[in-house]
């Protein structure tokens, strides 16, 4: 049974040195499998009307400049996206324009910028896109920016602490980074999935 998980490994190109587990690649896998397996593919065909669709009253979504309800419509360009701080209890459904627009920024966009050199991005100072394909065009891009430069990190790289750019979690190696980023991305582009099917079952 050993040799079997050890074969495994060594085929997914996770085996370490001396047949132990290569960590680096195991992280850059996770998110990477789910990204070309499942998450990417659903996101194909993402029309403008599912992008922005609100299937209940008082969501949180990109709106058109100026046409927003919430008490923070953050952007610099002709879309800005709704926010209030404090977040109200429970906070508002959000469509998948906003959810999208998350990964973008506070997921993708200020992590990049951060530690791998990308465009400085904020909540505040972002280009929200108007359309869907302008957001998986972005999205696209600041992926593969994310998992080219997590996948050359080494175990050292990845013990090593994040810095001051986390804020309270300085102190916290890299790799709890890559598994947070790992578990936002996951379960945000489940939850863009999920929207898609309620979409397409909607009551007309």
């Amino acid at each position: 049974m050993e040799r079997d998980a050890e074969a495994a490994a060594e085929a997914a190109g996770l085996a370490g040195p001396k047949g132990g587990l290569n960590v680096p690649a195991a992280l850059a896998d996770q998110l990477r499998w789910h990204w070309e397996n499942q998450a990417r593919p659903r996101l194909e065909g993402l029309s403008d009307e599912e992008y922005f669709w609100e299937p209940v009253r008082g969501c949180w979504s990109v709106r058109p400049r100026g046409t927003g309800t919430a008490s923070i419509q953050a952007g610099s360009g002709n879309f800005t996206i709704d926010f209030e701080y404090p977040e109200p209890v429970p906070a508002p459904f959000t469509t998948i324009a906003w959810r999208l627009g998350h990964l973008l920024v506070g997921v993708l966009g200020v992590r990049n910028a951060a530690h791998f050199g990308g465009p400085e991005v904020s909540y505040a100072d972002f280009d929200y896109p108007g359309t869907a394909a302008g957001a998986l065009e972005l999205l696209d891009q600041y992926y593969g920016t994310w998992i080219h430069s997590i996948s050359g990190l080494d175990e050292a790289a990845l013990a090593a602490p994040v810095g001051e750019s986390e804020g309270p979690w300085a102190a916290e190696p890299m790799a709890t980074l890559v598994l947070h980023i790992n578990r936002e991305m996951i379960h945000h582009l489940a939850e863009t999935a999920l929207l898609r099917d309620l979409y397409a079952h909607r009551q007309r």
